[in-house]
This record gives structure tokens, sequence and C-alpha cells, in this order.
């Protein structure tokens, strides 16, 4: 089967802690849960996407060391794993994320192997050409822009997430920018993201469509010339944000791939994410794609 979506981006194994307070310099504070989990941006979209039926390729490399029960998690999703590549050279990525008692985060990374692919010298592309999207989230900004300019009759998202203030820049941002017909970013990337291209606000970048999320404010969107306005769906409870904004990405593609229109495509997109929310990682309560879209109904009738 070919996908409708491929996504590039890192595949992580997520340890993600709460404290009461983050620990002054040379100070420790108690860890008072602690839960580990499969994680990673990449995998959070591929993952939520191929969960709520959408036909989803992860594009991505993993050390040798990465965990069985969580490749066969992922590939129990649905998830095709054609192109989900073990090397030796690197162990595979990691996160430690913590949250203190207000759900502020702070995040330790580790890149793995999907943030050196070009020292790989493998180029994953089969399934990106036989799919419709593409989405590009974190990973090393060259080897990502060496595939977008193979990709001529994709449509191609970038997303440079939680890397958009360390590893792009007005260098290697422009460059996909250019080579992308969509852009997904959060209110705090969009402000290092327009500095690199010159703008006074990322929502005029030069591609089809600009996506900006902002948490419990909902979300902004240009589709060419249409500003949109996508209000927050409201979750049941708020236990951790974590992946809040891969699964919105997810629900924006599963529902296109069953045919609605992107503004409305937007609202299931925050709809599912107001599930994520309500427990402790990015994969833990993924919806099904009716309870997703029997909760987006009531904010599908403001935009309509």
């Amino acid at each position: 089967m070919s996908p409708f979506l491929s996504v590039y981006g890192h595949v992580t194994v997520d340890q993600i802690m709460t404290v009461r307070k983050f620990p002054e310099l040379n100070t420790t504070e108690d860890v008072t849960s602690a839960v580990t989990t499969l994680g990673g941006t990449g995998t959070n979209i591929a993952v939520t996407a191929a969960r709520l039926g959408c036909p989803t390729a992860i594009c991505a490399f993993v050390g040798n060391d990465f965990p069985g029960a969580y490749e066969r998690d992922m590939a129990a999703s649905g998830l095709i794993m054609d192109e989900f590549v073990h090397v030796g050279k690197y162990e595979s990525s990691k996160a430690i994320v913590i949250n203190d008692a207000s759900l502020r985060q702070k995040v330790l990374f580790y890149q793995g192997p999907q943030g050196f692919a070009d020292d790989l010298d493998v180029k994953l592309m089969k399934m990106a050409s036989e799919s419709r999207f593409v989405h590009f989230c974190t990973g090393q900004p060259s080897y990502y822009i060496s595939l977008m300019e193979d990709l001529p009759d994709a449509y191609v998202s970038l997303d440079p997430s939680q890397e958009s203030h360390r590893i792009w820049n007005s260098d290697n941002f422009p460059r996909a920018l250019s080579l992308s017909d969509a852009l997904f970013c959060n209110e705090t990337e969009a402000e290092s993201l327009r500095r690199y291209v010159g703008l006074d606000d990322i929502m005029d970048a030069p591609v089809d469509l600009v996506v900006r999320t902002m948490g419990e404010k909902g979300s902004t969107a240009r589709m060419g010339g249409e500003a949109l306005r996508i209000p927050a769906v409201k979750p049941d409870r708020f236990v951790d944000a974590t992946g809040a904004g891969d699964s919105y990405r997810a629900g924006f593609y599963a529902a296109l791939y069953r045919g609605y229109k992107i503004p409305e495509a937007l609202v299931i997109a925050a709809s599912v994410a107001s599930f994520v929310v309500e427990a402790t990682g990015a994969l833990t309560n993924t919806p099904s794609w009716d309870a997703a879209l029997e909760r987006a109904e009531p904010y599908l009738k403001e935009i309509s």
C-alpha cells in the first residue's frame, strides 16, 4: 500500500518526569512521577496519523539499541515501516522531559542518527516519492533539504518544531521554506522563524499554507490570502502537554485523507490534540477517528 503521508522526524525514547519546581543550579529536586514512553516528533505524528486511519509511512533512522517492544507497537498502529532503518553508528534518540507543577517544560535531547543523517549516506526517498503529502519535522536540516530538492510533485510541509531555535537558522531555513508548500509552528517557534526570513509575522511566510498553534488560545492559519482562526477544543481534563502539537498535525492529515477541506481539517486537528493532553505521554490517549470527529462537531459548526 502506498502512503498518503510520509513523515520524517526523530523516533525517540522519552523519559517524562514531574517535579514540584525546577532545581536551582547545583541543587536537587525530587521527581514526583516518572514514565518512560515511545516518543519523538516523527513518531508522534506518524503513529497518531496511522491510528486515525491515515496510510502513513515513517522515514527515520534509529540505533541498534532501539527497544523491540516500541518497534512492535509502531507496526501495530498500522504504520508503514519500509524505511525505518537501524544503524550501528549512533544510539537511538533520547529525550528527558521535565514538567514542573505548572506543567511548564524543560527538555534534554540526544539527537541520535536522525540528527546526523548526512553521515549515514542513505537517502530515504521511496515512501515520500509515493506519497501525496510529505511532512518534515525534527532532524538534520541539510539532509532534509537534499530530499526536498528531489520531491517536485509532493505537497511538502516544513515543521522545524523545537529545533527552530538552535539547528535552523537564516541560512538553511529560507532554503527549506522555498522548497515547501506549508509551514507549521507554534507561537514560540514563530518568533525565531520569522527572523530567519526577515518577516514581521511568520504568517506572511511565502508558502501556500501557514499554521501557528497557540495552546489553549487555539491556532491561526493563512491559506493563500485567507486568514483562519481555529478555536481550541476543550479537553475533559489537562494532564500533560507532551505531543499535543504533534497530534494536531496528525489529525490534520487524517482529516485531509478523509476528504475534509483545510479549515475543517484544522478543527479536527485541534480535537485530536484535546484528547492527547488528557494523559501523560504523546501516544497514551490517541482518540479513535469517530471520537475525534464527535468532539469536533460543535466547533465545525462555528466555522461553517
